[in-house]
């Protein structure tokens, strides 16, 4: 296994008083696609600047090859950053903007006329080399910011969200094209998001926050299918999130059925956490000898590949993916394998999240509140006539 390239101990950071970042440990290896995902105000993008020396925790310590860096300034880290923003300087053509960086570490003109040409070449704009910079599509620009920050040489690339100002067909194909670069530069990468699609397609390890802390470490594969808490598993793609009951190891109760299960070590009769896959569950007809469970469809939605169809459970509202057509009103069973089933230990966000009735609760409440605030200002405008 490869040593840390980077490595933060016991980080600490706080904006005017309020902690953002709580003795953060995080270390990343020399070569890999590592994403920090999570929702905003998580502490992502602090974690990044703070690796990059734009942020000086408040304690703890960064390593860049085992080497404490806490206090060098950015320049004089062997790291490039890419913001949302690219910061290309509109006065200069593209091939200046990759070779800005350069030039100011006085390498010869021969040598920047080398590298920019491999760097075009790398990301597929040969022959832009003299275009001005305003004339590029946003999918140019950012390939632009990033050979301009390869051309310097780092060890570690690190990007705070460079995807979000593309539309969703060129997001698409740059998360495909970034991964091509990273595998070809074998350099670090570092990447930011809040878009688990992105986090799942591009990295080696996804690394998942929430309100400063890391809930879970793991590849893409591991994270989707083996989340540690609820939140992990409601933020990584859709979920139904159940209480349930460690019966025994291999046997778990949820929804009033008892079902074996692949899971083990969390004792006998114990609270635990229910993780089912709206993929995962197969519909057949209501209380035919497959069907674990019976509920009544309340919405179906077509999602172009499948369909989206929520279904009350005794007043839980599970979410099924299929490609079958289902219809509002209508009696189905949900057919359940050991395989369908993970079990989670109990934790902070337990029973916050999982059922999806919580969102059109939250709707009704929004329009509660903007009706109200409108018969506010209506009252208000009334007295001021008056």
């Amino acid at each position: 296994m490869k040593e840390p390239i980077i490595s933060l101990s016991n980080i600490s950071v706080s904006f005017d008083g309020e902690p953002v970042l709580k003795n953060f440990n995080l270390s990343i290896r020399d070569g890999e696609f590592v994403t920090l995902l999570g929702p905003s105000g998580c502490g992502k993008t602090t974690a990044l600047r703070t690796i990059a020396g734009f942020i000086k925790p408040d304690s703890g310590d960064v390593y860049f090859e085992g080497k404490k860096i806490t206090k060098l300034p950015p320049h004089k880290r062997n790291v490039n950053t890419i913001f949302q923003k690219y910061a290309l300087f509109p006065h200069l053509n593209v091939y200046d903007n990759i070779a800005f960086g350069m030039r100011l570490k006085k390498k010869s003109e021969d040598e920047i006329k080398k590298t920019v040409t491999e760097m075009l070449h790398m990301v597929n704009l040969n022959g832009m080399a003299h275009r001005g910079v305003g004339q590029l599509s946003g999918g140019q620009q950012q390939r632009i910011a990033i050979a301009r920050a390869l051309a310097n040489d780092p060890k570690v690339l690190l990007l705070d969200e460079p995807l979000s100002a593309l539309d969703l067909k060129l997001r698409k194909d740059m998360q495909s094209e970034l991964k091509k670069i990273q595998q070809a530069v074998g350099i670090t990468f570092v990447f930011v998001t809040h878009d688990q699609e992105e986090a799942l397609s591009m990295s080696d390890t996804v690394v998942v926050m929430d309100k400063g802390d890391i809930q879970q470490i793991g590849t893409p594969i591991d994270i989707y299918n083996e989340p540690k808490n609820a939140f992990v598993a409601d933020f990584i793609g859709e979920s139904n999130i159940l209480d349930g009951l460690m019966v025994d190891d291999y046997l778990v109760e949820v929804a009033g059925q008892r079902f074996k299960s692949l899971d083990h070590g969390f004792g006998k009769m114990a609270p635990v956490d229910i993780v089912i896959r709206p993929e995962d569950i197969d519909i057949v007809k209501a209380s035919s000898p497959g069907a674990h469970i019976n509920g009544v469809v309340t919405s179906v939605t077509f999602k172009g590949v499948h369909y989206e169809v929520i279904v009350d459970v005794d007043g839980f509202k599970w979410m099924i993916q299929t490609t079958d057509v289902q219809h509002v009103g209508e009696n189905i069973g949900l057919a359940l394998t050991p395989d369908d089933i993970h079990v989670m230990a109990k934790s902070v966000y337990s029973g916050t999240m999982g059922d999806y009735s919580t969102f059109s609760d939250e709707m009704e409440e929004d329009i509660i509140l903007s009706e109200e605030a409108g018969e506010n200002a209506e009252e208000t405008e009334e007295n001021d006539e008056e």
